[in-house]
């Protein structure tokens, strides 16, 4: 189930084709800021979340997020959700524990939001799934390198070192080789699409609460058509983020300029047939280890994910063909540490075009920063990147959306850590 399957009928078509104007009152000024922001992702719906927010409070301002599909239609919406600051290994990443909280932040405004639409925290229709994550060791090589790292973890989200007892009380029938898995009880599991809209929702309410307030009005429209190059948007806005991801080589003024590489995934959905009565406990966490589960229920998970590098592909069906290889990859690794896998019933897979960063002294690092240069001399406006966010986009989204309406509200790079705009140094 959809978010927007349990909003009102007036709701659901502010989700649709296009968003009418939610305020229309007179400038107060000689005119109002001006944002377009391309895509409507994890980066796109947390850079207009903070430009509402951060945005002078007696300046007018409109926002345009052009989405050809919409909310969450790219990879964002399928990702496996599972959120915790950590690298495969249990290293605490480049300013994790920022990321971590200001992630957490978001989705405490996103459930709100959610809430005040009427939404219910159950199974069919979460947001945020708080039963932690467990990640079993996978080889001898792999169970020191996470013992040694789990010891200098987060307080904000312990990892603690468990033996297959403890995680068997955790997740019944599991298996834990090597007598020893690492367990993040902080650790939650996203459903991405549902996140999304109820962001979108929360935009709307900032924009609502403009209305009846003193100071700058604020307006939003969510524009489902593509822009096909920049120079379309040309003297039309004072700022122009371009948040989408893989599309984003794909306009012709950052096509192969961006160190990005691409990657599919493809993640199949598994529900437990009628006939087998033994559920995944409600109160089991999520499984990170060679393969992922992440759980939307006691008969409901979804199973990831394949990478394909170098693939172009970002349609998000899935063929029969590609579905059933995905399925022979994936299995084996699940079912190694959780065999009771091979009873569930495979229903339909998604997949997403990945946009992965280049590898840099501090890991990947998400690309940001003004790219004026890249569009042309003596342009109208600032043109901005918010991209190559990868597999950790759920936890960079929020500090770094932060971090880019900022410096778009003062038009000021320097605002921007140098280690994410260090990529336009590179081979110019």
């Amino acid at each position: 189930m959809l978010l927007s399957d349990t909003l009102s009928p007036a709701c659901r078509g502010q989700l649709g084709n296009m968003i009418s104007p939610l305020s229309l009152s007179p400038s107060f000024s000689s005119r109002p800021l001006r944002y377009a922001v391309l895509g409507a992702g994890f980066a796109g719906l947390s850079v207009t979340w903070h430009l509402l927010k951060k945005s002078p409070k007696e300046k007018e301002m409109r926002i345009d997020i052009y989405d050809e599909v919409g909310i969450g239609g790219g990879a964002s919406g399928i990702s496996g959700g599972l959120l915790h600051p950590y690298s495969p290994k249990a290293k605490l990443l480049w300013r994790g524990a920022e990321c971590w909280k200001e992630s957490l932040m978001l989705l405490n405004v996103a459930e709100a939001a959610a809430g005040l639409s009427g939404v219910v925290d159950s199974d069919d229709s979460f947001i945020v799934r708080r039963r932690g994550i467990l990640r079993p060791a996978v080889n001898t090589k792999n169970l020191n390198v996470l013992t040694d790292n789990a010891q200098n973890c987060d307080a904000s989200c312990r990892i603690e070192t468990i033996d297959e007892d403890t995680a068997q009380k955790l997740v019944p029938n599991i298996h834990v080789p090597f007598n020893s898995a690492f367990y993040m009880p902080e650790a939650v599991n996203v459903h991405p699409l549902r996140y999304l809209q109820a962001l979108f929702l929360a935009c709307q309410d900032v924009v609502n609460e403009s209305s009846t307030s003193s100071h700058g009005q604020k307006e939003l429209y969510l524009l489902k058509k593509s822009v096909q190059s920049l120079l379309e948007l040309e003297g039309e806005y004072d700022a122009v983020i371009i948040c989408l991801g893989a599309k984003a080589d794909m306009l012709p003024e950052l096509s192969g300029r961006l160190p990005l590489r691409t990657c599919r995934g493809v993640i199949a959905h598994l529900q437990l047939p009628a006939n087998i009565r033994e559920e995944y406990p409600d109160y089991a966490p999520s499984i990170l280890s060679d393969a992922w589960l992440a759980v939307q229920g006691s008969r409901s998970l979804y199973m990831g994910s394949t990478w394909e590098w170098k693939s172009r592909n970002s349609n998000p069906n899935v063929s029969m063909d590609e579905a059933s290889r995905a399925l022979q990859e994936l299995l084996p690794k699940i079912s190694a540490f959780y065999p009771a896998i091979r009873d569930w019933t495979f229903t339909k897979a998604n997949a997403g075009l990945r946009a992965m960063p280049p590898l840099t002294a501090h890991g990947s690092l998400p690309l940001l920063g003004c790219v004026n240069n890249f569009v042309g001399e003596n342009v109208a406006g600032k043109y901005w990147l918010f991209g190559g966010l990868g597999s950790r986009g759920l936890l960079y989204h929020a500090w770094l959306g932060n971090l880019m309406a900022q410096a778009v509200i003062s038009c000021n790079e320097q605002l921007i850590p140098s280690e994410l705009t260090a990529w336009k140094n590179i081979n110019r």
